[in-house]
Order: structure tokens, then C-alpha cells, then sequence
């Protein structure tokens, strides 16, 4: 990535944050007290977007699959399911720190982004390549090309001593891959790096009322355990079979070294997680199947898949036995949005080790008993919603003006219309408010008479409302009115009492969810 494109996604990233604070989407948290780190608050239009998200994908797993059902368990847990979903002992990252700039990253991130650097370079020769011979072949190009053949075999050294490293838990050796690939500080530019040591990323609290008698317990780090201590609950009283899945959404909370990039990284976030059973020896063909699921998942909201791709974990988390991230381009570089994981029957067999109680399922097809193997996908709805928010942010020259406009999935938008009387007399202001009170049912809809009507389509815009309806002279004679669509900026008119239709149909989350 040169310096003027660098530039270009870094001014992005801004306005998209500045954008959030002004229309409403998101606010930094305690902000009269001088904020909290990494911590957010959705405002009135980020409320509903984050709910319009949400409720697309809980539809899409629980509408759209008979074999998959919801639950929504608490946020507090037995301290001891922690101990034995491994958390206490291994949920850590490996933390560095730079004694110059006293910044703190995660070590494994520095190389991450490190052979992402060097990637794109392979990527730059690659599209030099392209557009200098017509019939270009990639393949050949990469392995005779002695500078992107010497790249790609420094980016399989790293990633190998990288593996190795983090298997064996050698963070002496994950200080030595940062010295030795000449990895600096952004900030200061040294490589003035501390020791690697791990830090544990769960927020402990006390359960009880006298200090004396409380009891530690953990902010969940994940919603999955609260799907796995209640599997056997789910599966009796709502007699599924399996192959099965439980799905949730909820807080998560962790103690992040680096919580950085905007509401890339929090403290406190939500996750929307499923977890599918079924039988040993059976999950890597459901283990690709979900892959291929969740990719179209996200290809339905009509975001280029250029935006969208996979890569495989270089270390496998101690539960799993294959893993990948679907990574998304964000302003800063593709980043995980969503793990997909065979995680074997690790948690099952963990919960029923220290609770004493047999979490096993009974096949009647195969008339016998075992503990499930269980294949995950979970993604973040507030990167879900960054994604979406970083797609959708345009800017265009309209009249000589610039017009900001957030060009969202309808179906996801936090407004669905804006109903407009032209001015505030001849009956219009009345007919507007009925016409609200009739779209309503539809989703969040607006009323809003003040300004001119250029101002008030330009704020319209500004927030992603698709249609904005304008009350004019001719409503009361011919009952007409004039729909505006936010992205053609095309005006028609239609009948009153058809613009409910109009408007639901254009704007239903079963847009999306017909294309799964």
C-alpha cells in the first residue's frame, strides 16, 4: 500500500468516526469525564442499526434452519466453567512493550501485520505484473520473479518459527522473530522492545456482599460456554437431533492489551455465536459447509467480495482441531469479522470432567451414546457494524456541494423513511403525521418539517435513510405524494395509499434473507 493510499484510508477511517459522533451513531463512552478507554456507547441511530444486524443474522440462523434454536444465558457463570473451557490457564495474549514510546502491543500482531506488509508487496508486483502483459500468469509470475519468490520465502520462514513459537509457548523466541524481522515501534521508531509475558484477558469480580465471603467470578469472555453448560437442557426440551445448533447474542467482555481502531477493538462488546453438534468424525464436512454459509451470509448485504476473505489460524486455540477467520478489508486492512471453528468435543467433555455430570447424547439411528463434536461460528456485531458503516460511507459532488451519504442496506438502515410536509400549512403538516402513523409498522420512521427540503434530504442522507416522502401542493388533489431514493436521488411519484407497500417491501430483512 504506497503513502497516498495509506493517507487516503487513514482520512476515511476519520470521518467515518467523526461521522458516528455527529449523526447520532456512536458515542465515546463517559465523555464528559473524560471518556473510558475503548469503551462505546450506540447512540440513536447506532441502536437501531445494531439491532437491524442483529436481527438479521438471529433470523438467518434460527428462521432459516429448523434444526437451530436460540438461547439467551447469563453473563455470570460458575467460575469453575472457566476453568474448564481453559480460560483461566490459557486465554492469554502475549504482551510487549516499547521502552522508548512506553507503548504496549501484542506481540503476536506486530508479526501479523509484519507479513501483511510483506504481502503487499507481493501484491504490488503482482498488479504491476497485470497491467503490463495481457496474458498474465500469476502462478508462473510468483515463482519465477526472484523478488517475489525471495518475499514469499522470507513470509514461509517467519510463519513457520511464528507457528512453532506460539505451539510451544516460547515467547523468548516471539521477541527474537520481532528483533530479527527489524520490527519498530509506529510511535517511536525504535526497537527498544521489553521481554514477551502473557497477560490474561478476563475481568474478575466478587459475587456476595461481604468482601470476606465473596466469591471470584469472571465477565464472560465469550457467550459460547453459556451454550455449552445448557446443551443438554436445549436438546431435551426441544427434542432436537442431531446434527443441531444453539445460537446466542450478548456481552463479552475482555481486558484487551491494545484496544484500538475505533469500536474494531473493545472491552465491552457483543457477540453473535452458534454452535452446531454433531456426530465425531462428521465436523469437518459441517466445519466447511458453515464456512461456505457464513461467507454467503455476508455476501448477501450486497458488499463486494473483493471487501471479503479467509485465512487460516497459524496456531490452533487448545479446543480446536481446524480454524479460519472470514477476514474483511476495513479502512485499516483486512482484519478477522468472523472465526469459524471444528472445536471437537473439547467443551463437552471438559464441563462433564469437572462437573461430574455426563454430558453425552443418546443416537437412536446409531443406538448409542457420545459427546458431540461441535463446529462454531461466531462474529462480532460492532466489527459487523464498523464493516458496514466503512462500505457505506461515501462522499459525492452534487450541485457543486458535497453530499456526505451513507449508503447502508436498506434492509439494515436505522431510519426506513422520512415523511416530509413541504410546508408547515394547507393541511400538509396533518396529512404527514397520518401518513407516519400509517408507516410506523414498518420500522423506525421519522417526521421532520423543519428546514428547507434540500437541508432536510442532505441529513436524510447523512443518516441512510433510503426513502424520504414529501407532502406537497398536489397531495390534496390528486393523493400523491413524492418518494425520493437516497442513493439515484431520483424522485417519483406515487399514490398515498400504495407507499407503504412501496417502502416495506424495499426495505424487509426477507430481501436478505431470500438470498441464503
Amino acid at each position: 500500500m504506497n503513502q497516498n493510499t495509506t493517507a487516503q484510508t487513514e482520512e476515511l477511517f476519520k470521518k467515518i468516526i467523526s461521522h458516528s459522533k455527529e449523526y447520532g451513531f456512536i458515542y465515546p463512552n463517559s465523555e464528559i469525564y473524560d471518556g473510558l478507554s475503548a469503551v462505546y456507547d450506540y447512540g440513536a441511530y447506532g441502536a437501531e442499526l445494531k439491532n437491524n444486524i442483529r436481527s438479521y443474522w438471529w433470523q438467518a440462523m434460527t428462521y432459516m434452519h429448523q434444526n437451530i434454536i436460540g438461547i439467551d444465558a447469563a453473563i455470570f457463570m460458575h467460575p469453575t466453567t472457566w476453568k474448564a473451557s481453559g480460560h483461566i490457564d490459557a486465554f492469554n495474549d502475549p504482551l510487549i512493550d516499547n521502552k522508548d514510546s512506553k507503548k504496549r502491543y501484542r506481540a503476536d500482531v506486530l508479526i501479523e501485520d509484519h507479513l501483511a506488509r510483506l504481502q503487499d508487496k507481493i501484491n504490488k508486483e503482482t498488479e504491476k505484473a497485470k497491467k503490463k502483459f495481457s496474458n498474465f500468469d500469476e502462478e508462473l509470475f510468483c515463482t519465477t520473479n526472484l523478488r517475489v519468490k525471495e518475499i514469499k520465502e522470507k513470509i514461509n520462514q517467519i510463519e513457520q518459527r511464528f507457528k512453532a513459537a506460539l505451539e510451544n509457548n516460547d515467547l523468548h523466541e516471539i521477541k527474537q522473530i520481532i528483533l530479527d524481522c527489524e520490527i519498530a515501534c509506529p510511535i517511536s521508531g525504535t526497537r527498544n522492545w521489553t521481554d514477551v509475558r502473557q497477560f490474561n484477558l478476563m475481568f474478575a469480580t466478587q459475587l456476595g456482599s461481604i468482601s470476606e465471603e465473596a466469591n471470584t467470578i469472571y465477565l464472560r469472555p465469550e457467550t459460547a460456554q453459556g451454550i455449552f453448560v445448557n446443551f443438554l437442557n436445549v436438546q431435551k426440551t426441544a427434542r432436537m437431533k442431531i446434527p443441531f445448533g444453539i445460537a446466542q447474542t450478548g456481552k463479552a467482555f475482555r481486558n484487551e492489551i491494545v484496544a484500538r481502531q475505533f469500536i474494531f477493538r473493545m472491552r465491552e462488546f457483543e457477540q453473535m455465536e452458534m454452535q452446531f453438534f454433531v456426530r465425531p468424525g462428521n465436523e469437518m464436512q459441517w466445519y466447511e459447509y458453515w464456512k461456505e454459509q457464513r461467507l454467503k451470509w455476508h455476501l448477501a448485504l450486497a458488499i463486494s467480495s473483493d471487501f471479503y476473505r479467509f485465512k487460516d489460524h497459524i496456531k490452533l486455540a487448545h479446543y480446536a482441531n481446524a480454524a479460519c477467520d472470514i477476514e474483511f478489508k476495513f479502512p485499516f486492512g483486512f482484519k478477522e469479522i468472523e472465526g469459524i471453528h471444528s472445536r471437537t468435543d473439547f467443551d463437552l467433555s471438559n464441563h462433564e470432567k469437572y462437573s461430574g455430570k455426563k454430558q453425552q447424547y443418546f443416537d437412536t439411528e446409531e443406538n448409542k451414546s457420545y459427546t458431540p463434536y461441535v463446529v462454531e461460528t461466531s462474529v462480532g456485531l460492532d466489527r459487523l457494524f464498523l464493516a458496514i458503516l466503512s462500505v457505506a460511507h461515501k462522499e459525492e459532488t452534487v450541485e457543486n456541494e458535497i453530499r456526505t451519504v451513507l449508503s447502508l442496506p436498506k434492509e439494515l438502515a436505522p431510519i426506513k423513511a422520512a415523511v416530509f410536509p413541504l410546508v408547515k400549512k394547507d393541511g400538509m403538516p396533518e396529512m404527514a403525521q397520518k401518513l407516519w402513523d400509517d408507516l410506523k409498522y414498518i420500522g423506525k420512521v421519522i417526521y421532520e418539517d423543519k428546514d428547507t427540503i434540500g437541508r432536510r434530504y442532505r441529513r436524510q442522507d447523512a443518516i441512510g435513510t433510503p426513502y424520504c416522502v414529501t407532502i406537497d401542493n398536489e397531495t390534496s388533489t390528486n393523493e400523491t405524494v413524492t418518494i425520493r431514493d437516497r442513493d439515484t436521488m431520483q424522485q417519483e411519484r406515487i399514490h398515498i395509499s400504495k407507499v407503504f407497500a412501496y417502502i416495506e417491501e424495499r426495505t424487509s430483512i426477507r430481501n436478505l434473507l431470500r438470498k441464503l
